[in-house]
């Protein structure tokens, strides 16, 4: 019988008297990979964290062992929780090492990619700097890094998302490690990198025979990496088992939830499924269950087609809102000495398309696509540099600066970041009075906090939160907050930028749901922006395909899904992780 690579027993993790693990237990075998999923707060990164002794204070492990086989000797095991801060050091990177979320943070930006990795071997492996060279080079190659010679001398700013993931998982594997714990790594990326990076630890998994521990709040993701599964929920793990039986018979609600609430691409929903469609809390903190069959409850919630092409219909027969024609946004890349222009980045190259009263226009496609830039320059935030962007029949790149502050009002940007689009020293209800204060509207400061106080209601919030501040809310809850304030002055045309982008799929699932049912309530036009085609496709009646500043192809959202023109279209579908229980 195969003894486990690392046995976590009775785990109780607490910060000061908060418990944030409750005492699980997992065994992770050798040469396995297995997933642990659930929602932020769920536990998984705190466990992570446990396991490389790495929490914070006033984290602590509160009880259990972490059981760790040693190579050297099949007897010998060793509790990582019992083991001295310096056999700890010794053993991360050697024994365990992790992958971080963001690259970002994670690499030094004062130093290079290659001196960063170098680094490690020349700790771990007291290798001399030729050799650490070298094999910082043979890392690089290995993790497909373009370029690994340029790669060495490069800052982490100057890669791209994808890019220094696969730096961090160069650093992880340097010195071999017998257990790598990658954690959300592919959280922030879009679905064509995040596919390469998962087939990436694939790879290396099968070469290296290491144990792999895969922590994201996406079962659609695990279902393309993981042998088993772990699926955790406020601190506990609620089911656990191979991919295949907890894909086609999983028994918890909570597991049901999060495998419903992705965007399915083979249908279009009233509405998606939520977590608590599934599972409700009674007064005494038991689970209980709602729904029993998921396939049956997702099939009850499907438009039928007739009402999608009525829909279709009502919009074709709508005025015209936005018209774009031939609209360049482009940046100098490279200057000489005097200042002149020698090349450009064409981040929008000769866009052209329009967008009809009540229609929402979905615009898809990676990271460095434009997509954000198209965005920025339809609201005049970023000045075109040809082209004419035509709102209710006027050419709004021509309007002197005070017309184009009073038709701010009427266009507005749900930002991605809900973190830092609100001012962490204003109250929320202080955020969102502020633009209707700049507007004059609503009479004066009583009829603006009664306003307020009905938005937060829309945005199922509650009117008590007004005196509270960003800080206090999670990430789901400010993006409703900055939703409510996109709809202070009553807009008729909302820009949503990559707004679901960081969000665990049952919140994106819950602001995926509140933006359809607002948009029928106030009846606004929309471009909602996302690198997820199956978001766009949930959301959109239409949807463009960008790719390198141009539109790819366009057309009715259901069809550009099933009948791709373009090979980029193409595989932007082919890389979404499969939502095969919807």
């Amino acid at each position: 019988m195969q003894q486990p690579l690392l046995s976590i027993r009775d785990l109780m993790v607490s910060f000061g008297s908060v418990p944030a693990v409750n005492g699980i237990s997992l065994n992770i075998m050798p040469g396995e990979i297995i997933g642990i999923v659930g929602e932020s707060g769920s536990g998984k990164s705190v466990t992570a964290l446990s396991l490389m002794r790495l929490l914070q204070h006033p984290g602590k492990i509160a009880g259990g062992q972490l059981l760790y086989q040693l190579a050297s000797s099949k007897e010998q095991v060793k509790d990582i929780v019992r083991l001295s801060d310096q056999e700890m050091r010794s053993w991360r990177g050697n024994e365990i090492a992790m992958i971080f979320q963001e690259p970002m943070t994670s690499l030094n930006p004062l130093h290079t990619c290659g001196s960063q990795v170098m680094e490690v071997l020349l700790l771990h492996k007291k290798m001399s700097r030729e050799e650490a060279r070298l094999q910082t080079l043979a890392l690089f190659r290995q993790v497909r890094l373009p370029d690994p010679e340029g790669m060495m001398c490069r800052y982490p700013h100057q890669l791209s998302g994808g890019q220094k993931q696969r730096v961090m998982i160069a650093m992880a594997i340097s010195c071999q490690p017998r257990l790598l714990i990658a954690d959300e790594p592919t959280t922030a990326l879009d679905v064509t990198v995040q596919k390469t990076i998962l087939e990436l630890l694939k790879d290396l998994q099968r070469q290296t025979g290491m144990s792999v521990i895969f922590i994201t709040h996406d079962l659609g993701v695990i279902s393309e990496i993981a042998d088993r599964v772990a699926v955790m929920y406020k601190g506990n793990i609620v089911e656990e088992g191979t991919v295949g039986k907890l894909f086609t018979d999983p028994q918890h609600p909570y597991t049901k939830g999060l495998l419903a609430c992705r965007p399915p691409l083979d249908k279009r929903l009233f509405r998606l499924p939520v977590t608590r469609d599934f599972m409700e809390i009674d007064q005494q903190g038991h689970i209980v269950e709602k729904a029993q069959d998921v396939k049956t409850f997702v099939r009850g919630l499907e438009v039928p087609q007739h009402v999608m092409d009525d829909r279709a219909a009502q919009l074709a027969q709508r005025p015209l809102l936005l018209e774009v024609k031939d609209l360049h946004t482009w940046f100098p890349a490279r200057k000489n000495i005097f200042g002149k222009v020698l090349s450009w980045t064409k981040a929008v190259n000769g866009v052209s398309f329009d967008v009809r009263e009540g229609e929402t226009m979905g615009l898809v496609g990676e990271s460095g696509c434009g997509k954000t830039t198209l965005g920025r320059t339809l609201l005049q935030l970023v000045t075109p540099t040809s082209g004419s962007i035509y709102y209710k029949g006027r050419d709004i790149t021509t309007l002197p600066a005070a017309e184009l502050r009073d038709l701010r009002k009427d266009i507005q940007i749900i930002f991605q970041d809900p973190y830092s689009s609100l001012n962490p020293r204003l109250t929320i209800g202080q955020a969102i009075e502020e633009p209707m204060k700049v507007h004059g509207l609503y009479g004066n400061d009583k009829g603006r906090s009664e306003k307020v106080r009905e938005l937060l209601e829309k945005v199922q919030l509650l009117p008590e939160h007004y005196q509270r501040y960003p800080h206090e809310f999670s990430g789901g809850q400010r993006q409703r907050i900055v939703i409510a304030r996109a709809l202070a002055l009553n807009p008729s045309f909302i820009i949503c930028d990559e707004s679901v982008a960081a969000l665990d799929v049952s919140i994106q699932a819950q602001v995926l749901n509140l933006l359809m049912q607002l948009r029928q309530e106030f009846g606004f036009t929309s471009i909602f922006i996302s690198h997820d085609l199956s978001v766009v496709r949930f959301i959109s009646d239409r949807m463009m395909v960008m790719n390198r500043g141009r539109i790819e192809e366009a057309g009715l959202a259901a069809e550009v899904y099933e009948s791709p023109k373009s090979e980029y279209t193409r595989q932007l579908i082919n890389s979404i992780p499969k939502n095969i229980y919807a």
